[in-house]
């Protein structure tokens, strides 16, 4: 075998070692408690929720049973960033668009305006459907509190902003059990590949 077809064949090899052993960490706050005399971990989990989504059905945790999924918060309206955190996410609904473990959690920052039927047309021009891709709108308190409190994100209404709102641009991608196992830039393709080597692992 050539040196040069050695030399790739290491590297794919080496490479696929190393992310099969890398071990995602577990984001948010932790407690300990020991039982029995064994030390148990509690990680954070994202709490109970139920939001209704563009086809005006609701989505809650219990929906996310056993699913793997990346979480985001947005606006219809948003003039900023949002056009280019929903092209970074159309790549992973179509990499993944026959894989049932994958879900898609955008919620809505400006649930006045964006209702279900306006959450429609915008998941229409985008041709992402549910439940693959939920975009969810609902009570704007329980949505800034889901953000801030349990996503860890910035959700926040601010007239001095273009669009009126302040909000991340992080996608975080959450396991089967709800604990988040990663926070990126939803903005940047490198941090979205990045998340997307994270979610093999956690398919793995």
């Amino acid at each position: 075998m050539p040196l040069k077809r050695i030399f790739l064949a290491s590297l794919l090899f080496f490479s696929l070692s190393c992310s099969q052993d890398k071990k995602l960490p577990f984001l948010g706050r932790h407690q300990t408690r020991v039982i029995g005399g064994k030390t148990d971990t509690i990680y954070h989990q994202i709490p109970p929720f139920r939001f209704l989504n563009q086809d005006s059905i609701w989505v809650s945790e219990k929906d996310m049973e056993g699913k793997i999924y990346i979480a985001d918060f947005f606006f219809t309206t948003c003039p900023t960033i949002c056009p280019k955190m929903k092209t970074q996410l159309l790549r992973i609904y179509e990499r993944y668009a026959t894989n049932d473990q994958i879900r898609i959690l955008s919620h809505s920052i400006d649930p006045d305006f964006d209702k279900p039927y306006i959450l429609r047309q915008y998941a229409s021009r985008l041709d992402v459907k549910a439940p693959r891709w939920n975009m969810l709108t609902g009570d704007k308190k329980a949505i800034y509190a889901l953000g801030e409190k349990s996503y860890m994100v910035t959700t926040q209404e601010d007239k001095n902003e273009v669009g009126g709102f302040v909000h991340s641009g992080a996608f975080i991608l959450v396991d089967k059990q709800r604990h988040i196992r990663g926070i990126y830039d939803g903005t940047k393709e490198e941090e979205v590949n990045h998340l997307i080597e994270d979610l093999e692992i956690l398919l793995k």
